[in-house]
């Protein structure tokens, strides 16, 4: 019995050093990878100011004049996302019209899972 639980010691050595290993090096990597962010695509500090700006003038003209009447705020918002932000970054957006080709969640699991069973339906 004393070998055996001298053998199983031994073997049990490198895995114990493998599997601590991996352990440091994820860890080494889940906290390189933000700064590695930093090459990625940057942008110009004038990008967001432009747009702010002219949100802020369209609010203080609204602030300085009369409430606007239902059929003027249902014009101003169908001409984008809504009435406040027209059509900012609307080709960023996530919408149904550019999102067809677009996998769900339990369509990714589900293909996961086939690949890891080796079942195919």
């Amino acid at each position: 019995m004393r070998n055996i639980n001298l053998l199983i010691s031994l073997l049990l050595r490198p895995l114990r050093f493998l599997v601590l290993s991996l352990v440091c090096a994820f860890i080494i990597s889940s906290v390189v990878s933000p700064a590695l962010a930093i090459g990625s695509y940057q942008t110009e500090p004038t990008e967001g100011t432009t747009q702010l700006l002219e949100t802020q003038r369209k609010t203080d003209e609204v602030a300085k004049s009369a409430p606007p009447s239902l059929r003027q705020v249902q014009e101003k918002s169908n001409k984008g996302l809504n009435e406040v932000q027209g059509d900012a970054d609307i080709d960023k957006m996530k919408r149904p019209e550019n999102s067809q080709s677009a996998t769900t969640v339990e369509e990714e699991v589900e293909t996961l899972l086939q690949k890891v069973t080796g079942n195919k339906k």
